[in-house]
């Protein structure tokens, strides 16, 4: 590599759970600028989870949700003499991450509810069990990857 490695930038922990992956999520989720009203979302959202699933708290089922939508493998395009082939890659850590909250926040934008909040915390719910949008895209990415798993050999 000419340059050398770019600084990762420390990101501060929210102040209401103390945590950086929320505070990760909320960057994500803003527009234009707006973090506290996108801060407000997103704590709406994690109260609507509580009030719904009354026996976890809402940072846990985030958590959970989180997990269950992030990739473990993803297919990368390659070119190999005139064919381009779809390679089945790993996925760091920090992507993994960045990808599972941009398909967290992108199919809650798409949902058909009143307030962002309450979209928020219905794909939370939704992808916690399993279920809705982004985990189908998760599972989606798998078996894509799946099924270009021949072509794996030209990853170098």
């Amino acid at each position: 590599m000419r340059r050398r490695k770019a600084k990762k930038l420390t990101i501060l922990p929210d102040s209401k759970f103390n945590d950086v992956q929320v505070t990760k999520f909320v960057n994500n989720l803003m527009y234009s600028g707006k973090k506290n009203l996108a801060y407000k979302i997103f704590y709406d959202a994690i109260d609507i989870v509580e009030k719904k699933l009354e026996d976890q708290t809402g940072l846990d089922v985030f958590k959970r949700a989180l997990d269950n939508v992030a990739p473990t493998v993803e297919v990368r395009s390659r070119r190999v003499g005139g064919a381009t082939f779809q390679i089945p890659t790993p996925v760091r850590e920090d992507r993994k991450n960045s990808l599972a909250m941009k398909w967290l926040i992108g199919y809650a934008r798409k949902r058909n509810e009143k307030s962002m909040a309450s979209k928020l915390a219905s794909e939370i719910i939704a992808a916690s069990k399993e279920e809705g949008a982004a985990y189908k895209k998760k599972e989606d990415t798998l078996r894509m990857a799946e099924a270009n798993k021949a072509f794996s050999h030209f990853r170098f």
